[in-house]
């Protein structure tokens, strides 16, 4: 060999041995960066697993941080049976993870997808290993060796689906199964409590008007009332559009009312609207009230009138769920206010305008406004609002109110008034602290305070003369020992009203001395039952713990058995709490007791963050009793079961559809010492009572701290999915004909960032369905911003369009020149957490279809 061919030579052997020192450093340290996570991983695994041990919980977590901390030592020090001892975690992680939840897809997300990202981070080590420099025998075996792991653990990789060389990605959707339903079994039935009316003296009465020829509503070309007419059913007869050609839907309209919160109003808007339909004309308000009427073929704005709220009005949310409409058949046909549009608004006024100009009724009330805050006393702005339209049944307007949630013993009263719906006089009130009181208060007086309030909607029938107040609970919902005798009767019930005199015909409690705010939501939904001798008058009750009752209308007796079971005890008032509580044996929509296994997260760390609370809370099941030494879980969360969107019935089928939420709340009761320390104050004390989900309760022991769906810090639930879903349920039977999450995840992601995944997960939803006699469920109501049609019979979603705000609100639908419109306005909402708008979209096939 020549010199210069020697020179040459060792030239390039230095060259390329620079570079494998070079690969080797790289590989090194990259080693070491992997090593060091995954020992942390470890300990933090590790010592919160023995945490949960010692709570009584899983012992998965401490084994693996044990094994996560050696396997990171052995990265660290270089030595490649830390890759191996990972894999074996990981093979224990999966047996693990299908033993406790199977094969579904969302429990497994925290359980294996983070260990599995890992896995691949540490399987990239192996290459620094096999490179590194081989020194003899034992080097050149450990090479050898490293090689064949590395062969190995590549050949496992792809099999699993996730080889470093060629990863592939498959979206499964998880499978919809129907959930099990409790097992009622064969119990006697609790009879409502039917109470016989008394007359009322004339000196005990307001002046009043004689009632008003009946008015029935019908539901068609029409949508006459909140829920298509004043029996709640959510049904139109309309099949234009059906499952076979509803794809072709198109939007034909669009109209922006312009009201958008100003800067006093932002987080604070829920404008919830249904639009009404009388004759040619839409009729919606907005969030603050603006009554705007819109040409329902074109969508073209025909007048408005603004009331004028301010924002500090606004209680909870500002929310105007939708207006009345009445027909006065005395006035002649072209006088002014012949037919009216009435709405009652966030500042407590009751107010009439012209349906044809918008004009306000100068015979109503006071130049067309009646002020409700006359006889409830002491107040302040945004403690007491209206949020619901009222009721008209033969004549007389029936309003609840709104009490803003956990104030002050001391709140404005829960009193149900009814007006004339021409006049605005005062008809009848409804103070069950004062039932002889029936107009307004004496003088420096006022209607009870504190007592529950109806700030949902009332059904009416107009035949019976009954309306049906669902109730809520007292001003302070999670502490009942102050509470009277009144309060302890009709709190959380349905109360059915002579609406000729304001007396209490039956009521019908669905949750007996209730400190879990499950206040009755949803607007009940009359029909005629098919029961064995023929048709029964009755009304459906859904609630928010889930329980769906069916009662005679003229009555309140149960048409099914309502079973009266054992519940928990304890708490701060073990002596004051019922022993049971009622449960329908017709439907519930709840769900089985949580156990540590639905704890949830999107990785170990954060599903074992909530695993330790939920092993830390107090937690019996259904009805646990409030807790101030210590959280508390209530499950279902006071949004559900079913809430203010309410069900529909497919009078034709003969099927019930319910959406829900299945979701806990993680609470806390607040001494009143450590609560004042935090400044906690109520509404009228300066305070927001506590902000957030905290309220003062002033008057009582306890402020109250509430986790509304029990949030994790990344913003993500502690429970697993599905948070929601919607039911098909045989109207006859109450037997589930389908069951299946509703909404995807495609807005939802931890920090608030969306997943963008176009994958149904089952979200939180307000809102109801609108069902077709074209065999179509339409609802939004989810947090994805999707319209969906649903077939009723198979729960298949048909069609889907996106929304440019949250849909948390019911659709609607009517007929102009025989084409059928779908309608909705989605306006958002600041609980949910979703867009923003001020939107009114009308959807109809081409024409001429």
């Amino acid at each position: 060999m020549r010199a210069d061919e020697t020179v040459t030579n060792r030239r390039q052997i230095g060259t390329h041995s620079g570079s494998k020192r070079t690969g080797t450093s790289l590989g090194s340290i990259y080693t070491t960066l992997i090593g060091f996570i995954v020992l942390a991983l470890g300990l933090v695994l590790g010592a919160g697993g023995f945490w949960l041990i010692s709570l009584g919980g899983s012992w998965y977590y401490a084994i693996a941080g044990i094994g996560l901390v050696i396997s990171g030592y052995l990265l660290l020090r270089r030595n490649i049976l830390g890759v191996g001892l990972y894999f074996l975690i990981w093979i224990g992680t999966l047996i693990w993870a299908v033993w406790e939840v199977g094969f579904q897809l969302w429990p497994l997300v925290p359980r294996v997808v983070a260990p599995t990202v890992i896995l691949v981070l540490v399987a990239l080590t192996i290459p620094a290993f096999a490179a590194r420099p081989a020194s003899g025998r034992y080097g050149s075996h450990r090479g050898r060796t490293a090689q064949t792991i590395a062969l190995v653990f590549a050949g496992l990789l792809a099999l699993s689906g996730l080889s470093p060389d060629r990863a592939t990605a498959q979206e499964q959707s998880p499978q919809a199964g129907e959930p099990g339903l409790r097992d009622s079994g064969e119990v006697d039935g609790s009879a409502a409590v039917e109470i016989p009316a008394r007359e009322v003296g004339a000196d005990q009465a307001g002046e009043t008007s004689p009632l008003r020829p009946a008015q029935t509503l019908e539901a068609g070309a029409d949508w006459p009332a909140y829920g298509g007419t004043y029996e709640g059913q959510r049904y139109s007869p309309l099949n234009q559009i059906t499952r076979d050609n509803v794809q072709d839907l198109e939007q034909v309209w669009h109209f922006r009312t312009g009201d958008m919160p100003a800067e006093g109003a932002e987080g604070k808007y829920s404008p919830e609207n249904t639009p009404l339909k009388v004759g040619d004309s839409l009729f919606v308000c907005t969030a603050k009230n603006i009554m705007i009427s819109i040409d329902a073929g074109t969508g073209k704005e025909e007048w408005r009138y603004d009331p004028i709220v301010s924002d500090d009005a606004i209680p909870y949310g500002a929310t105007c769920r939708g207006v009345a409409y009445y027909e006065d058949e005395a006035a002649e046909p072209d006088a002014l206010c012949a037919e009216r549009v009435i709405e009652t608004t966030l500042d407590a006024r009751m107010i009439a305008v012209d349906a044809a100009t918008g004009q306000l009724c100068s015979g109503f009330g006071q130049d067309g406004i009646v002020d409700l805050n006359d006889g409830i006393g002491e107040t302040v702005p945004g403690w007491y609002a209206v949020s619901g339209p009222p009721t008209i049944v033969r004549g007389i307007a029936v309003t609840g109110a709104q009490v803003k949630d956990g104030q002050a013993e001391d709140a404005p009263s829960g009193v149900i008034r009814g007006y004339d719906a021409v006049t605005g006089e005062l008809a009848w009130a409804w103070d069950m602290g004062k039932p002889y009181l029936k107009g307004l208060p004496p003088e420096g007086e006022a209607y009870t305070r504190g007592t529950p309030n109806m700030w949902t909607l009332a059904a009416c029938d107009e035949e019976l003369g009954l309306v049906y107040l669902p109730m809520g609970n007292s001003s302070v919902d999670y502490y009942g020992a102050n509470r009277s005798e009144a309060e302890n009767e009709f709190s959380t019930a349905l109360v059915a009203l002579d609406v000729a005199t304001g007396e209490v015909a039956w009521k019908f409690q669905t949750v007996h001395y209730d400190v879990w705010d499950y206040d009755l939501g949803s607007q009940a939904t009359l029909v005629e039952f098919p029961a064995e001798d023929g048709p029964v008058p009755a009304l459906i009750l859904p609630s928010k713990q889930g329980q769906i009752y069916v009662l005679n209308r003229e009555t309140g007796e149960p048409l099914f058995p309502v079973e009266e079971r054992e519940v928990p005890s304890g708490g701060v008032e073990p002596e004051n709490l019922s022993p049971t509580q009622p449960y329908s044996t017709y439907a519930a929509l709840n769900k089985p007791p949580l156990t540590e296994k639905d704890m949830w997260g999107m990785s170990p760390l954060d599903q074992l963050w909530c695993r330790i609370q939920f092993r830390r809370a107090a937690y019996d099941g259904e009805y646990t009793p409030p807790t101030a030494d210590r959280h508390w879980i209530q499950y279902p969360g006071y949004n559900g079961g079913s809430d203010w969107g309410s069900v529909a019935v497919d009078v034709e089928r003969g099927i019930l559809i319910a959406n829900y939420n299945d979701m806990p709340n993680y609470n806390r009761l607040i001494p009143r010492e450590e609560a004042d320390k935090q400044g906690i104050k109520p509404i009228n004390e300066g305070g927001e009572g506590g902000g957030g989900e905290a309220g003062a309760q002033a008057g009582s022991p306890y402020a109250i701290a509430v986790n509304a769906g029990w949030r994790m810090p990344t913003g993500l639930l502690c429970k697993q999915p599905p948070y929601g879903g919607i039911r098909a349920i045989d109207l006859k039977t109450g037997e589930t004909l389908w069951d299946q999450p509703i909404g995807t995840a495609r807005n939802n992601g931890p920090f608030g960032i969306p997943s963008m995944l176009p994958l149904s997960i089952g979200t939180p939803n307000n809102g109801g369905p609108l069902v077709t006699a074209g065999g179509l469920i339409f609802i939004a109501a989810a947090t994805d911003d999707l319209l969906r049609a649903i077939d009723v019979e198979t729960g298949e979603v048909v069609w889907q369009t996106v929304l440019p705000a949250g849909g948390q609100t019911t659709p609607m639908t009517y007929e102009v020149d025989g084409r059928q419109y779908l309608v909705i306005a989605p306006g958002g909402h600041h609980f949910m957490e979703t867009k923003i708008g001020d939107h009114v979209i009308a959807y109809a096939l081409p024409e001429g279809r």
